[in-house]
């Protein structure tokens, strides 16, 4: 796919315009001049953004930096130049008031998942940050109880399903009360029905939730969609124009 420049593309200044709109909401994820390389090789470059709509998608092919993007969000990352601003705090200087704003949902839950026992992985940030025991079973109960998970809560995790983990993945977000909430590619593992159960509970977050992913359909009711491309946003606007003008691309 060709490099496309974000300066004369129709979708990106057809963004652009509403900026000033976007940057009068409260909940707002804000990039300014950011850019990142691995080894002296460019992943992301010079990308100036106001994220403030309560569903984001993102797309792009393989390799284009999407990931890397989406791993700004909540301070894995740190951009080599330019800032990241979660609600005016920047991503350098506070990453435990970032990672407290900011939830992350890994593609593979084995990833994520760091204790034996569902009930014991889920309480292990909570533990981190001191919470009372009693309050952190009453966070766990109501977590798993959103899915109908509950009878899951004594379970080996590797005795779990895809799908199961993945909503577990996503319940131990949950219960750290997050104010945002960022998923990368949650359903490339899932078979169909997972899918669609993972996707059920991305829709009905309340949070404010951007979601990098290859999963085109998941997006269809998104407020917001942007296309990376060679480190660089390509498009950026309502999903049936972005997603249109990517898959044009992709042929």
């Amino acid at each position: 796919m060709s490099s496309i420049d974000p300066a004369h593309d129709s979708l990106y200044r057809m963004r652009q315009r509403t900026t000033g709109k976007r940057e009068r909401r409260t909940r707002m994820i804000v990039l300014e001049a950011v850019s990142h390389d691995f080894d002296g090789r460019p992943v992301l470059v010079d990308i100036d953004l106001t994220l403030a709509e309560r569903r984001i998608g993102i797309v792009g092919a393989n390799g284009s930096g999407k990931s890397t993007f989406a791993r700004l969000l909540n301070g894995l990352v740190v951009p080599n130049h330019g800032h990241v601003l979660i609600d005016g705090i920047d991503t350098r200087k506070d990453v435990k008031a970032i990672r407290r704003k900011v939830g992350f949902v890994f593609q593979n839950p084995d990833h994520q998942i760091v204790m034996p026992i569902v009930a014991e992985d889920m309480a292990f940030g909570l533990k981190a940050r001191k919470i009372p025991k009693g309050e952190i079973d009453g966070r766990i109960d109501a977590a798993l109880a959103r899915y109908g998970l509950g009878h899951l809560r004594e379970r080996p995790v590797h005795t779990l399903s895809g799908g199961e983990k993945q909503l577990v993945a996503l319940s131990a977000v949950l219960v750290t009360e997050p104010t945002i909430i960022v998923f990368d590619e949650p359903t490339t593992l899932l078979d169909l029905r997972n899918r669609n159960r993972v996707a059920e509970a991305i829709d009905a977050l309340p949070h404010p939730t951007i979601v990098v992913t290859h999963d085109l359909d998941l997006l269809s009711g998104f407020e917001r969609v942007l296309m990376i491309a060679d480190g660089r946003v390509a498009a950026d606007g309502r999903p049936a124009d972005v997603l249109a003008f990517y898959r044009e691309q992709m042929r």
